[in-house]
């Protein structure tokens, strides 16, 4: 199937079950490359579900952009503010300008109906794996989902799996960089259930980074359902 003159390419897949909540809920991802087949990840189309009725919505990952800075600045901030969440003081402005002049970093943004409703920002050359010594990860500096998507913030939350989109994001690019699926990231103290969840290894705490937990996804072995 062709859109816009991309070619998309459906991946379904089924999130594991949320052990905390005994939740289900099912993603389908779209790979978008470009028509001429050059193999160049350009973005996702997703899925997700929306409120108590779980209906599914979509949305597309794109590339960060400053409409999406706008979003956060105007939509997120004050009820990031308000409910005192550790990515409260997060500079995504200063994130979109230091990505535009390093090419290992890059950044992307999920969309739903234009809004914004998940950032992530990565690293992609000069991280290594725990598992794999030696081996090259994508490694993911920062994630983050709207509050309006959170569940300590809103019951229930307007859209599911806006972060383990992202995630299957992440490790769809480390395919494409070469690195097997392999990603890593250290985690907020009140994002390790997630991570958890979402099938990564505990590698656990880091003096070096505040004492916060390491995880990482290994090499993939299966493909992506």
């Amino acid at each position: 199937m062709h859109y816009n003159n991309y070619l998309v390419i459906p991946i379904p897949y089924l999130v594991a079950q949320n052990k905390a909540l005994r939740i289900k809920f099912n993603i389908t991802i779209s790979l978008i490359v470009k028509s001429n087949l050059s193999g160049e990840l350009v973005r996702l189309q997703v899925q997700l579900n929306r409120g108590i009725a779980n209906q599914l919505t979509d949305g597309v990952i794109v590339e960060l952009a400053q409409n999406h800075i706008d979003d956060f600045e105007n939509l997120w901030r004050e009820q990031l503010r308000v409910f005192q969440t550790e990515d409260k003081f997060w500079d995504w402005l200063f994130k979109l300008g230091y990505i535009s002049n390093n090419e290992n970093e890059e950044g992307y943004a999920l969309e739903v109906e234009g809004c914004t409703q998940g950032l992530m920002m990565v690293e992609t050359q000069l991280h290594g794996s725990r598992e794999a010594i030696g081996q090259r990860l994508v490694y993911i500096q920062y994630i983050t989902s709207a509050p309006w998507n959170r569940k300590e913030i809103q019951r229930p939350p307007r859209y599911r799996g806006v972060g383990a989109a992202l995630l299957r994001y992440a490790r769809i690019r480390s395919i494409e960089l070469g690195y097997g699926g392999r990603v890593g990231l250290h985690s907020l103290r009140s994002s390790e259930r997630f991570y958890e969840n979402q099938g990564m290894i505990d590698f656990g705490s880091e003096e070096e980074y505040e004492d916060m937990t390491y995880f990482e996804y290994g090499l993939l072995r299966r493909t992506l359902r």
